[in-house]
């Protein structure tokens, strides 16, 4: 069963602002977005330090909205969320150790999104490396090595995670090698997630219950982002406030997000607290060349949530 419940004033609310998209960015086909949002009503449930047990924090209602929400769509580096918690989870079961190797390139990989930290935290996970092509046996035990991630998902009996695919590494150029033959001739075995499959995951870090609350709060600390201009980067191309949800927040709002482009998508998934609302979750996810160019879109989605929070 879906882990909220749909609720008439927000699918109200979530149709109006799609409506609004669709006005203001006519060429934003209704197949080139979808989102999950989840708001939290008092007594909030959420970014407590983990304060509820797991029992109590599932089975603490919650509503939402969701627009294409069960779509499989390519997640780009917001697939970096599922890395982070499988690691904590394997960290938990003494299935890896920890080193500062490690601790480095998970940093780098969430506050960053360094596709060359990930591919390590992948090879960690997963007992495997990249390189030349192997040969058909020992490329089979590397399939199934590389398929712990999915396991592991699939293993949690969520029903968002049944349709995802989370065993690639990410690229900057694309894959070669065996990690090219690991994606398929017509490149069937992508990555590929679902706005819900993310808000679940995400709601569980925030609720604390991501593999234990000292782990999702440590999680939570690398996630969060600074809405101060003066803190964002100058240097670099993109950061993962300018042109995604953060951009659409007021600078005394909160967030903790995790954003993921390439030439043909570009989405966010962020946690939000503003000054004396109720806080709430948001996933979008937008397709298309002219699309993940432009910076407007997550921004003018992500005011008009927050608008919307207001009035509820």
């Amino acid at each position: 069963m879906i882990f909220f419940r749909k609720d008439e004033q927000l699918e109200n609310l979530g149709n109006g602002i799609l409506d609004a998209t669709w006005a203001t960015f006519p060429n934003l086909a209704r197949n080139q977005i979808a989102l999950t949002w989840i708001v939290y009503d008092p007594p909030v449930p959420v970014n407590t330090g983990g304060a509820l047990t797991p029992d109590a924090f599932w089975n603490h209602p919650v509503r939402g909205f969701t627009y294409r929400g069960v779509e499989r769509i390519y997640p780009a580096s917001v697939v970096k969320l599922f890395y982070l918690v499988a690691v904590n989870e394997w960290l938990e079961k003494g299935m890896s150790q920890t080193s500062q190797e490690l601790e480095r390139a998970l940093r780098d990989m969430i506050v960053d999104s360094s596709n060359d930290a990930t591919s390590l935290v992948v090879d960690i996970l997963s007992g495997t490396t990249s390189g030349p092509e192997l040969p058909t046996g020992p490329f089979e035990t590397w399939k199934y090595q590389r398929n712990i991630i999915n396991r592991y998902y699939q293993s949690l009996g969520w029903e968002e995670m049944q349709t995802i695919n989370v065993c690639q590494k990410t690229w900057g150029d694309g894959p070669y090698g065996r990690e090219r033959a690991f994606y398929g001739e017509m490149l069937d075995n992508r990555n590929m997630v679902t706005t819900n499959a993310i808000a679940r995951l995400l709601h569980s870090i925030v609720g604390g219950v991501a593999v234990s609350s000292e782990r999702s709060q440590a999680m939570m600390a690398l996630l969060k982002r600074s809405l101060n201009p003066d803190d964002l980067p100058t240097d670099v191309e993109e950061d993962q406030v300018t042109g995604f949800l953060g951009s659409g927040l007021t600078q005394n709002a909160q967030i903790w997000s995790k954003a993921g482009w390439t030439s043909q998508v570009r989405h966010d998934a962020g946690y939000i607290e503003l000054p004396e609302q109720r806080p709430y979750l948001l996933v979008v996810f937008t397709e298309g060349k002219a699309h993940a160019k432009s910076r407007a879109i997550l921004p003018f989605v992500s005011k008009l949530f927050a608008e919307a929070v207001s009035s509820l």
